[in-house]
């Protein structure tokens, strides 16, 4: 029997990630030095581990609100109002999600018709475009460059806008290129928003870990707030990738509508898991800036040794992510990779796992230990040297 043919048109066409694809390969090797998948080295801090084996000890063992417990909602909103600077209400504008990647999927569900367009900057992360696709949306890539170390700007957005584009999906600090915008970029992007009469998805989720200049969130700036789902989490600052929190910020109206998508897919976020975020926000603090302060050491160094090697790197402002050139090797980005797999035991993402625009480079992650990319770099360093030859 062909069971294929029951699968969804729009799921048979739906590309595998081009990161899980591409470390299937590297499963299956030894003695790799992965600078690939985007997770912390960290382990989650002792303190949130041990709130998470106190809850459970105390039987917190039950469904939650299908908005999240009202005290993470609680402590949310006075985390985003000191760091983000925009006040939100606890009780209905605030949902607790799956991690971050549900809170981008219940909002794509709850506001996309299909054939409505959304516009997002590319490289991007890789279930940007895939999300919209199942939700019978049509994805408007928009490109941004290392001259501009990989910013996003109001020209480029005007210069890929199409009739019919409802949505804006942001990403700053960028997966993978780690690039971001400073204040006067992001105004010139708001008022373009407006001209458009967009909604934007502002996916925040790297922004505990910008190391050049201050993270505004567009969500802060006049005239945003009620324009802007605000997107953010724990995987990434507090070392939490595991325990799958996160959560999104909004006008009641659209949390609301975001609520119907999550109560009949995932009802709640794991009440374990909310009980960790609670100690998390507020007291995780020091551990967070400790983290930040390892990877911003790690960065100055991976970015200066490719450099050095000659694999042309920007200084990513934010994230653990460095995304250098390959052009002097003369080989595509995919071919660079596995070349480099195979012959010295390191993997970097393909640039093109990230979209189109990614052709021509890799994505590092230096969210690994600093004698790990010191070994890491000197491999790299050996292969390129080898091409030359």
């Amino acid at each position: 029997m062909d069971t294929k043919r029951f699968i969804a048109r729009h799921v048979v066409d739906l590309p595998k990630s081009g990161i899980r694809d591409f470390f299937e390969i590297v499963a299956k090797m030894k003695d790799v030095i992965s600078l690939g998948i985007g997770e912390p080295d960290f382990d989650t801090p002792w303190h949130i581990r041990e709130a998470a084996i106190y809850a459970l000890e105390k039987g917190k063992t039950h469904y939650t609100s299908n908005l999240g417990l009202i005290e993470l909602r609680r402590a949310i909103t006075k985390y985003v109002e000191k760091v983000f600077k925009i006040s939100y209400r606890p009780e209905d504008e605030v949902i607790v999600t799956v991690g971050v990647s549900e809170a981008l999927d219940i909002a794509f569900r709850a506001l996309v018709n299909p054939g409505d367009k959304v516009m997002f900057h590319q490289p991007c992360y890789v279930s940007y475009h895939p999300s919209v696709t199942l939700t019978h949306g049509i994805g408007v890539p928009v490109p941004t460059y290392a001259k501009d170390n990989f910013a996003l700007t109001a020209e480029a957005l005007a210069a890929a806008w199409q009739p019919g584009c409802k949505l804006l999906v942001l990403n700053l600090p960028c997966n993978p290129t780690g690039g971001t915008c400073n204040r006067a970029q992001l105004e010139a992007i708001a008022k373009f928003v407006v001209e458009k009469d967009l909604l934007v998805l502002s996916d925040e989720i790297y922004s505990e870990l910008t190391f050049e200049g201050e993270h505004v969130s567009l969500a802060s700036l006049p005239g945003m707030r009620e324009r802007t789902i605000f997107l953010h989490g724990f995987s990434k600052a507090f070392a939490m990738t595991g325990w799958r929190i996160g959560y999104a910020c909004g006008p009641a109206d659209l949390i609301e509508a975001m609520m119907k998508v999550h109560q009949y897919s995932m009802m709640c976020a794991s009440i374990i898991s909310q009980e960790a975020a609670i100690e998390a926000l507020l007291r995780g603090e020091d551990g967070m800036k400790a983290m930040r302060e390892q990877y911003h050491r790690r960065r100055d160094f991976i970015v200066r040794r490719l450099n050095e090697i000659g694999l042309k790197c920007h200084l990513p402002r934010g994230s653990f992510y460095a995304f250098p050139s390959v052009a002097v090797s003369g080989m595509s980005e995919k071919d660079f990779a596995l070349g480099l797999l195979q012959a010295e035991r390191v993997a970097v993402v393909p640039g093109t796992a990230f979209g189109a625009n990614g052709a021509g480079f890799v994505r590092a992650c230096f969210a690994t230990s600093y004698e790990q990319l010191i070994e890491a770099t000197d491999r790299m360093d050996r292969y390129v040297s080898g091409l030359r030859r």
